[in-house]
């Protein structure tokens, strides 16, 4: 499969610290106006109980917003209401819309920046909320609305983010429409991958980094549910989500397919993993299974992670899914 570029190689490299960020419930992340559900049609003011365990209220329909992480970005633009978005980080590339919105910062943004812009919302997220707490609560102080989203960490919670997003944007209506053509969508996967019988079913190795420091998504990421829904196995779902692993291990695990994530910025990943000392008898390097895929795709907690299944699917059952 040819490489695909995707965000920058600062995201992937502080995956690591992704894990055990906050995972909020349904429940927690539900929306209240007036102590009541909210519908597709529910008007503003909206007050929700965001990621942080925050009750965030939003007056009027935001009409300038500010989205600190590419997911959020996908959301909003998938939702229709792109062309309220302002500002995005310094990481976003999809959809191309966002190479003509204003950047503001990386890993931590430029809250003055921020501020000039006298956005109706922020779009934070709880994997780096931590990194700019200082500037979320300037934020704050002034009087702009910060929602922070749930760092998800398998389907269901990434359908939660969307949900969140569209009752903050007043696109709950396509937010249910956008969850429910995902939650299609798989199925028809999932009806596919019947047909990989247990005698066929693969063991997968996928890594999200490359050597000295392998890493891995383990049990409790959404990578590793991805793997169970095309009817593959992951050798590292012992491990506890985004975890470095132990080389030694892997090759003892003899994976039946390698997949790499980050041919964006790593020249021809796939000739790096064949030339390790010490993996030749590995299955995955003798049969030369080795793919690169997306990383956007599969990393990235929103709309397109179907088509990341879609793409793993097709590089580990090729003779089903094609």
């Amino acid at each position: 499969m040819k490489k695909l570029s995707s965000l920058s190689a600062v995201l992937v490299l502080s995956v690591g610290l992704m894990a055990g960020c906050g995972d909020s419930s349904k429940e927690e992340n539900a929306s209240t106006s007036k102590g009541n559900e909210p519908t597709a049609t529910q008007a503003f003011p909206v007050t929700i109980k965001d990621a942080a365990g925050e009750e965030v209220t939003i007056e009027k329909e935001p009409k300038k917003i500010v989205s600190l992480i590419p997911s959020n970005t996908e959301i909003v633009f998938e939702l229709g209401a792109g062309d309220n978005v302002v500002g995005v980080s310094d990481n976003d590339n999809y959809p191309k819309e966002v190479e003509k919105i204003e950047k503001i910062g990386g890993m931590e943004m430029n809250t003055e920046k921020v501020i000039a812009m006298e956005p109706d919302l922020v779009l934070a997220h709880a994997s780096n909320a931590h990194n700019g707490s200082e500037g979320i609560k300037q934020l704050k102080e002034v009087g702009i609305p910060v929602l922070v989203v749930n760092d998800s960490q398998n389907f269901e919670q990434v359908y939660e983010s969307i949900e969140m997003i569209g009752q903050a944007t007043g696109e709950n209506e396509a937010a249910e429409e956008l969850v429910q053509d995902m939650q299609e969508d798989l199925k028809e996967i999932e009806e596919k991958a019947k047909a990989v019988t247990e005698q066929d079913r693969k063991k997968v190795l996928i890594e999200v980094s490359p050597a000295p420091e392998i890493y891995s998504p383990g049990k409790n990421t959404f990578m590793n549910e991805m793997l169970q829904i095309i009817g593959a196995d992951n050798v590292a779902g012992d491990l506890e989500g985004w975890a470095k692993i132990d080389e030694e291990s892997m090759i003892a695990a003899n994976p039946d397919v390698i997949v790499t994530t980050y041919g964006y910025y790593t020249e021809d990943p796939v000739a790096q993993v064949k030339s390790r000392n010490g993996w030749e008898d590995v299955t995955a390097i003798k049969q030369e299974q080795i793919y690169d895929v997306h990383s956007d795709l599969v990393t990235r907690s929103g709309p397109r992670l179907v088509e990341g299944v879609e793409e793993l699917a097709e590089a580990i059952y090729p003779e089903i899914f094609n």
